[in-house]
Parts: C-alpha cells; structure tokens; sequence
C-alpha cells in the first residue's frame, strides 16, 4: 500500500519513505569493521609470534642444560670449543660453544685458570639462545 501525504498546500504526493540504510551509514559500519579486524589481525599475529618464541625458549633451556652437563664430563683444560647439532631427537636445532680465558685477580698466575664458555642454541629461522658460564680449570 503506497503511503500518500500532503504539502503545505492541501495536495498530495506519494510518500518516499523505503526503508534501508543510506551509502554513509554503510562506509562508516565498514570502517568500524575494517579497524576491529585490522586490531584483531595484530593481535593474533603478535599472539602467534609470542608461542613460537616461548616454545623456542623452553626447548633451548633443556637443550642448554643438557650440553652444559656433557661439558661437566669433559676434560676442560685443552677444550678451544665445539659445534654440531642435537640429531633426530631435536632436529633443526644446533649448538656451538666456544671458550676463553679470563683474567682474574683472584686466580693466581701460578693457581688455576679462569675460562668463560659462551654456549649458544640456535634452530632453522636463527633464533638464537646464548649462555654464559664460568669455570675454574686445572691444568
């Protein structure tokens, strides 16, 4: 039924109230949906990027506590560093630790030898996990 009204001057005129919405309504639900994705986008990215990181570091502890006990069974004294990688109970994770001596007052010259030795865990992207631990060696 078409609704019908009149002007000021008593005739009448077909009314043009349809319902919907106009073009600005709809762009400014666009752009609030457009900045609430774009938010949500980021946030589950930086989301992602956090677990891969936690992951990596949680694994690069235990893989870093795992070589600093080898390097306990080890004949330090002529040790100059090694490298290789964790084999297929790890893949994609390799090691590297290297070792140099330190000056130190306490150590005498004719007493025993203070040696840092820089572990570092690293994976495919190159993320990497590095450690420093001091020992005493006799020689």
């Amino acid at each position: 039924m078409m609704a019908f009204r009149t002007n000021g001057l008593g005739k009448r005129q077909k009314g043009c109230h349809e319902a919907g919405f106009t073009l600005l309504e709809v762009m400014v639900a666009l752009s609030v949906v457009a900045i609430s994705l774009l938010a949500v986008y980021r946030m589950h990215s930086q989301t992602l990027f956090m677990d891969a990181r936690g992951r990596f570091d949680t694994i690069a502890t235990m893989l870093a506590r795992q070589k600093l006990a080898d390097l306990e069974t080890m004949d330090l004294a002529d040790f100059a560093g090694d490298s290789g990688d964790f084999g297929d109970d790890h893949p994609g994770y390799r090691w590297r630790i290297q070792s140099e001596a330190v000056s130190s007052e306490e150590t005498k010259e004719d007493g025993p030898n203070l040696v840092r030795f820089t572990l570092t865990i690293s994976d495919q992207t190159d993320t990497q996990f590095t450690l420093d631990t001091y020992r005493i060696v006799y020689e």
